[in-house]
């Protein structure tokens, strides 16, 4: 796919700033999106760059931009569905509203981006759809319930679709990163959800966490946009891509725990037939 287009949402920072620096450098145009556009400046005024208002949990705006996109460029050959952010609470601390608003930033609007742009990538012969998942798209931690109830969504919904347009020449790719130095961390960035006495054992930890590692995180976010570029490029793209040390050994230890699991259950499992089936 020479000389894509790309399409970014949460571009005004962190993996979305990156990869549109990265594809900036190969000479290929990209569309930035931002709630603000007074944040995706770098964008306005490169000569292959277009700055886009977008909330990506507001209808009108998904369907404005995508046209904005198609009429300014001619095409959509990468879609990043980026936009996201941090929200910690224990789950009984995580009210209906947080975890309704936190899935329709992080499932339901990706989903509408997706089914959106797929029109034009049939017509166009080829495409690709790049999911930020995390790694908490595989692995939970105390705190991060509703974060990842989001993430895991998304990865199902994604493998599901890479089966659905793989004929067409759309390729998916979940992107599951680690601890890298975007803005997810910062104090106005993310969300805390009311804290209960209660959880101060189990979620503590992980409120302190994420109050005190903006820019300690050990990942470079432009050493991970050269990665999914990378990935995207190769003859066969993965569905899924862990970036950083820290997502790829939490992930093996969780395969490892499920097989685990898995095998020693398996004969109560297997033993729920009919006893002549």
């Amino acid at each position: 796919m020479a000389d894509r287009v790309w399409l970014i949402t949460g571009a005004s920072s962190g993996f979305g700033r990156a990869l549109a620096d990265a594809a900036f450098e190969r000479g290929e145009s990209v569309a930035a999106t931002a709630r603000r556009t007074d944040s995706l400046d770098y964008a306005a005024e490169h000569e292959r760059g277009h700055a886009i208002a977008l909330d990506v949990t507001d209808p009108a705006q998904r369907e404005a931009a995508i046209a904005e996109a198609v009429e300014r460029f001619g095409r959509i050959d990468v879609l990043v569905n980026n936009a996201g952010r941090t929200q910690v609470g224990a789950v009984e601390e995580t009210t209906d509203e947080e975890l309704r608003d936190l899935f329709e930033l992080h499932f339901f609007a990706p989903a509408a981006l997706t089914r959106a742009v797929l029109p034009h990538m049939r017509r166009q012969g080829g495409g690709a759809i790049v999911q930020m998942s995390s790694v908490g798209g595989q692995v939970t931690a105390p705190g991060f319930g509703a974060y990842s109830a989001t993430k895991f969504a998304l990865e199902g919904f994604t493998q599901t679709l890479r089966d659905e347009v793989a004929p067409f020449g759309i390729r998916t790719l979940i992107v599951e990163p680690g601890a890298f130095r975007t803005g997810l961390f910062r104090a106005n960035a993310a969300y805390f959800s009311a804290e209960m006495p209660d959880y101060e054992e189990t979620v503590g930890p992980t409120r302190e966490y994420v109050r005190t590692n903006h820019d300690a995180q050990p990942g470079d976010p432009a050493k991970a946009a050269e990665a999914i570029i990378a990935a995207l490029d190769a003859d066969e793209t993965p569905l899924r891509l862990a970036l950083g040390a820290d997502a790829i050994g939490n992930i093996e230890q969780q395969l490892a725990a499920v097989g685990d699991e898995l095998g020693r259950w398996r004969s109560l499992g297997e033993a729920t037939a009919f006893d002549h089936a």
